[in-house]
């Protein structure tokens, strides 16, 4: 079965917590992403910071993304994914959390991202369907 590691993209690049969500929005348009893992001072993964959380929760409320900082819009613990884990496992996991991106750590060190782009190439696509339906769920 597909591990997460084969099938991951690499250096997932990080947000720092205490950079503005203003600097976190243009190293996504540098990198042409529409997420970024925030990881604090610790090195420890703090959350993911997606493009949809810099409009609803900043520039939808009216809060000047110069001030706001990306640590702040982490919410609890980050979901993620072990880099030995299979595809069903991915697949559990972004089901019941209904993401569609997963940080991929080994140990405590972040190493990569597994997308649901990624995983509808290496799986066969009825159980990419059922994913795809699941995550798209409000």
């Amino acid at each position: 079965m597909t591990k997460a590691r084969e099938i991951m993209t690499a250096d997932a690049t990080c947000i720092g917590a205490q950079e503005t969500v203003l600097e976190a929005a243009k190293k996504m348009t540098q990198l042409g992403v529409g997420a970024l893992p925030i990881c604090g001072t610790d090195e420890k993964l703090k959350g993911m910071l997606t493009d949809r959380d810099i409009v609803v929760k900043v520039l939808g409320v009216g809060k000047d993304p110069a001030s706001v900082k990306a640590g702040e819009l982490a919410q609890g613990e980050a979901v993620t994914i072990g880099a030995d884990d299979d595809a069903e496992e991915i697949l559990r996991t972004m089901r019941e959390h209904q993401v569609r991106r997963l940080p991929v750590i080994d140990g405590h060190t972040l190493v990569g991202i597994v997308a649901l782009a990624d995983v509808a190439r290496a799986l066969p696509d009825a159980k990419v369907g059922d994913l795809l339906q699941a995550v798209s769920q409000d």
